[in-house]
This record gives structure tokens, C-alpha cells and sequence, in this order.
């Protein structure tokens, strides 16, 4: 191996390009080195055969190599091949010098991967004019190298961006998501720490939002959500912040406080401006919210806890009705415990004989005899006694659990009704509820053919007794269920009528036998001037659609007097007789109890 005998320094040798020379004769080497090192532009270090060549490329790392082919034990072929398949040598520019010109030898050097050739003997100008050129084209593969690596560098920058945007925002609303509204959270709980401040959490969710996605389609739900997105925006303070976590549930943490009065006058605003009408694609959609507050430090230190009592405080401002907002408090999370275990033991309670069908009778207000009976669902729980049934039936409603219920009752009162029969007890008609669930169920009328059918009963004596909200959102689909359920010969009553829509249009469409007037309306009655006018009303208009008129929750002998007069077919209430169990029904349907009934 030769090198310049010049004393240059190691700078500035370093400065230099560097080539390396593999040559096996002494005297070509020697001569390449010399007019490569003559000018001053290079750095030239020589190597005698193939090996020493591939280790001093490795070493040094040239900016170019000059080899030759025929060299004994390791040929110019072979070195390229090794220095090709290391990823730190492969792309350093690479001339063979050969002495042939063979096509052959041309090409299957190119194969491998040189850069060019220079055949011997050459002269000065054909050695430095091959380089200078090699070396060109080097330097602009490096520029095109290091302007692809930028904009690599540039669009990796960009992704990393745009997932630090994703891992922190919501992409719908370009509000914060929860891992950033913990981020800074723990900010603002350091400054309350600092002060003694107090820090309200606000969860948010809309009031029957999956409305607007079913009825105007997904596209205009993610346009409402911008919109109240930005209503909350305008509603609330630089201090605050306000985040998606899912769906149409949106968080707000306040900037700290010393006062809940605060975070009751933010809370207020916010659902009065989102009461606003919204208009979007040219509807106008008019929305209402619930929110539910918890404060730091008093209920929770970190958010899970914080978010957990916000979440209940808002479930309970739930059930009070929309548009309302409630504070956490310890009272709430004993009333969600006892609504948990309710919860568990009702998924027992079927396969635990713990429900009962208990039966109020309705009375004909010409004869004064029991013509029929409404079924009611009672649940004697083993460590709780009764429960009622406001607490149960919503959270069977809520689990699914009602369909199997309802369809237990049917059974039971069809059964019953069979045994009645059969031991020639009075004709008896006999009225079921049926939930949304259970009513808008693809097995409905195949289940109610099988029940009948195992029973053996006369169909016109069950009555299928449904509210006004459950046919009032699906009525094409209702009507047709009503219709096949009538062609069964089972009777149909509308419950609760007067206290949802109460649209006559809605009478007039559906196949109703029967219409049941809602207890606050028959309540004092005979003293109430409007509960008065809208009773009579809806009797008129029922007699007027062929509808036969049963008023519930009769309790006084003046309310009896008035429905009476105002020809109301036939009555339930206290005033006769509570609910009962089947037993004590029985005796009541023996004992031939009439009304007292004033002609």
C-alpha cells in the first residue's frame, strides 16, 4: 500500500476526496496513486490485491474506487460482490481497469453493479476525466440523496404532527380527547393545589341524540355535534377546557373556583344556549341536554374518580327529565349501588318464581259487574319484599330483560284465563301491557298464535293494552302489527291516553277497541274544571270513533258520579278494588261484588 510522501497535514488530507486504488501490479498502482496525489485534489491510499482492498474500503470508506479485474485469488469481481452486500460500501462509485475490452467482461462487471470502466493503458486525461466525472455524478446522487432524506425528514415531521393531533384531539369536533384533557387537568389541579381553589368537572350528554341520526341520517348527528361543539366554545372561559370523549358526551372542566355557584351559572348557561334552535342542511333541530358536576378536591383527586362522579351526578339528572343539571353527591352513588343490585337480582327473578300477576278489575258502569281485569306485574323480592314497579320496569326496559318478562305475563294470564274456563268461572276479559320492546318484537303475533294456541283460549278475551308513545314511532309498521293482531280476534286498547300526543289522527289510523283515560285526568275530576273538560272531551270523541271508554284510578265516589254521567263505559280504581292476586280475585269474581251506581 503506497501513500503521498507529501507532510500535509491530517486536516487537511481529511478534506481531500478519498480513492482508493486496488491494483496487483506494483509499478500501475504506483503510477495511478501519482497522478491522482498530483494535483492536490485527493487523498490516494493504494492496495495491492482483492482482500487488502475490501478491508481498506471498510476502514476508510473512499468517495471512489479504482480496480482492477484480473488479480490473483480475489478478482475485481469478487471484490465488488463483497462490497456490494455491505450496506456501508455498497454505494461507493466503482471503475474496473481491465486490459480487455471483452463485451462479455463489460457486462457481467455492469451486472454487478460498477459504475463504469477504464481500459489499460490509458493516459492522464482519460484517468482524471473518468474520476472528475464519477465523482460529479456522485456529488449529485449525494444532493438527490439528502433532498429525498429532507423531505422524508419533512413528511415524517408531518405524520408525527398529524398522530400527536390524533392521540390528543377529537377529529370530528377539534376538541381535546381525554388523553389531553388529562394532561391538563393535572395542570390545573398543581394551580387549585397552589390557591386552595376548587375545580368543577362537567359531563355532558345529549338528550335523545340518537333521534336526530335516525331520522335525519349520521351526516347531520356529526353536523350538530360541531355546532354544539362550538356553542360550548362561546359558553365557557380561555381557562376552561373542553373535551369529546365519545359519542354525544362532552366534558368540561371549568378554570379553578372557590364557589359552586360558579359552576351551577356556567352549567345553566350552557343548556340555555344549546336549547337554541340549530339549523343545519335547512332543518331547524331544537335539542336539550343533561349535566352532571363533581368538584375537586371534594369528590375525586384525579380524573377517573372525578369523571366517575360526574357521570353519576349526570345519569341522575337523567331520570329527573332533560334539560336539567345536577351536583355529585354521596347519595347519589347509594342510590346507583341499591339500582345495581336491583339490576342483578331482576336477571334471576324469572328463573326465582319472585314475579306474581296481580289483577285489578274493571267494572261496566250499566251492569256494575266485573267484566274484566287488568294485569299487573308485581315482584316480591326475597330480602326486599315488593319492589314497585316504577323501579323495575324502567331498568327491564333498559337491560332487554322486559321482552322476557312481558312474554312470561302473557303466558301466565293466557294460562290463567284457560284454567278460569275451564272451571266455568264468569266470562272474563283480561288486559296485558306490552313494552315498546316487547310490542315492536319480529315475533310478536307468531308468539301470541303460539300462547293462544296452548292455552286454548277464545282470543276475544285477551286485550293488549299499549301507551301512546311506543305507536306513535313506527305507524306504518304499527298499524300493520295492529291489524294482524286484530285479525286474530284479540281486542286492542290505547293506555295513558291524554298524556303524550294525544292526536285524534292517531285514533282514527290504528285498529283500536278501547280507550283508557290516564288517572290525572279522572284525579278530582268533579272539582278540576279542566281535568273536567278534557275528560268529557275525550269521551265524546272516543264514543264518536265506535271506542268503548275505561277510566283509571277511580278513588271517590264524586269522581264515580261524574264519569258516570258523562256515559264512561267502564271504571278501575280503589274505589272498588286494589290489584290482586289471582286468589283473592278469584273470591272477589265469586263473590258477585257490584258497584254502587247511580241511575
Amino acid at each position: 500500500m503506497l501513500f503521498s510522501n507529501l507532510p500535509q497535514s491530517l486536516h487537511a488530507k481529511d478534506l481531500m476526496r478519498k480513492i482508493l486504488v486496488i491494483e496487483d501490479e506494483a509499478l500501475v498502482r504506483a503510477n495511478i496513486l501519482e497522478i491522482l496525489e498530483a494535483g492536490g485534489e485527493f487523498n490516494a491510499l493504494g492496495a495491492e490485491n482483492g482482500k487488502i482492498g475490501v478491508r481498506l474500503a471498510k476502514e476508510h470508506l473512499p468517495d471512489l474506487i479504482l480496480c482492477d479485474i484480473m488479480m490473483p485469488e480475489l478478482d475485481g469481481y469478487g471484490v465488488l460482490n463483497e462490497l456490494k452486500t455491505d450496506s456501508a460500501t455498497a454505494t461507493i462509485p466503482f471503475i474496473f481497469l481491465t486490459a480487455r475490452a471483452d463485451k462479455t467482461d463489460l457486462r457481467q462487471g455492469m451486472n454487478l453493479g460498477a459504475d463504469d470502466y477504464l481500459t489499460k493503458p490509458f493516459r492522464r486525461s482519460e484517468l482524471l476525466g473518468v474520476v472528475a466525472t464519477r465523482l460529479e455524478k456522485q456529488v449529485a446522487v449525494q444532493q438527490q440523496y439528502k433532498t429525498q432524506q429532507m423531505r422524508l425528514m419533512a413528511s415524517v415531521q408531518q405524520l408525527e404532527e398529524r398522530l400527536n393531533y390524533l392521540i390528543h384531539y377529537d377529529s370530528l369536533t377539534n376538541l381535546p380527547n381525554q388523553q389531553l384533557l388529562q394532561q391538563r387537568l393535572q395542570q390545573l389541579l398543581l394551580q387549585a393545589d397552589q390557591y386552595q381553589q376548587q375545580v368543577p368537572i362537567l359531563s355532558l350528554d345529549l338528550d335523545r341524540f340518537n333521534r336526530i341520526n335516525e331520522t335525519l341520517g349520521h351526516a347531520v348527528g356529526d353536523q350538530l355535534l360541531k355546532a354544539v361543539a362550538n356553542r360550548l366554545i362561546q359558553c365557557v372561559g380561555d381557562g376552561s377546557t373542553i373535551a369529546r370523549l365519545n359519542g354525544d358526551q362532552f366534558v368540561i372542566v371549568l378554570s379553578p373556583g372557590e364557589e359552586n355557584r360558579a359552576a351551577a351559572e356556567s352549567a345553566q348557561l350552557i343548556l340555555n344556549a344549546l336549547s337554541q334552535c340549530f339549523v343545519l342542511n335547512g332543518h331547524e333541530i331544537f335539542i336539550t341536554a343533561c349535566i352532571g358536576i363533581s368538584v375537586y378536591p371534594d369528590n375525586g383527586r384525579d380524573l377517573t374518580m372525578l369523571l366517575q362522579h360526574a357521570d353519576a351526578a349526570l345519569s341522575h339528572a337523567q331520570e329527573q327529565g332533560g334539560n336539567h343539571f345536577q351536583f355529585y353527591t354521596p347519595q347519589i352513588n347509594d342510590y346507583f349501588s341499591k339500582t345495581l343490585a336491583l339490576e342483578a337480582s331482576l336477571h334471576y327473578a324469572l328463573e326465582r318464581s319472585e314475579f306474581q300477576v296481580y289483577y285489578q278489575p274493571q267494572v261496566d258502569f250499566k251492569t256494575g259487574l266485573i267484566s274484566g281485569a287488568e294485569a299487573l306485574l308485581r315482584w316480591d323480592h326475597p330480602e326486599w319484599g315488593f319492589v314497585s314497579p316504577a323501579e323495575f320496569i324502567p331498568l327491564a326496559e333498559q337491560s332487554g330483560l322486559i321482552v322476557q318478562i312481558d312474554q312470561w305475563v302473557l303466558e301466565s294470564v293466557c294460562t290463567q284465563l284457560a284454567e278460569w274456563q275451564s272451571r266455568s268461572l264468569p266470562p272474563l276479559r283480561v288486559s296485558v301491557n306490552l313494552s315498546g320492546r316487547q310490542f315492536h318484537h319480529s315475533n310478536l303475533c307468531e308468539n301470541v298464535v303460539r300462547i293462544l294456541t296452548k292455552t286454548g283460549i277464545d282470543p276475544c278475551y285477551l286485550d293488549l293494552e299499549l301507551t301512546e308513545r311506543i305507536i306513535v314511532q313506527r305507524v306504518e309498521e304499527n298499524i300493520t302489527t295492529l291489524k294482524q293482531l286484530k285479525a286474530l280476534g284479540i281486542q286492542i286498547s290505547i293506555d295513558d291516553f291524554g298524556t303524550g300526543y294525544s292526536s285524534l289522527n292517531y285514533l282514527k289510523q290504528f285498529p283500536f277497541d278501547t280507550l283508557k283515560i290516564d288517572r290525572c285526568f279522572v284525579c278530582n275530576i268533579a272539582s278540576d274544571s279542566k281535568n273536567a273538560a278534557i275528560t268529557t272531551a275525550m269521551i265524546q270523541m272516543a264514543h264518536s270513533l265506535n271506542l268503548k271508554v275505561i277510566a283509571e284510578g277511580v278513588e271517590t265516589e264524586a269522581e264515580l258520579a261524574f264519569l258516570k254521567q258523562n256515559q264512561c263505559d267502564e271504571m278501575q280504581g280503589y274505589l272498588f278494588s286494589r290489584p290482586l292476586p289471582k286468589e283473592e280475585f278469584e273470591k272477589l269474581l265469586l263473590s258477585g261484588k257490584r258497584l254502587k251506581v247511580y241511575n
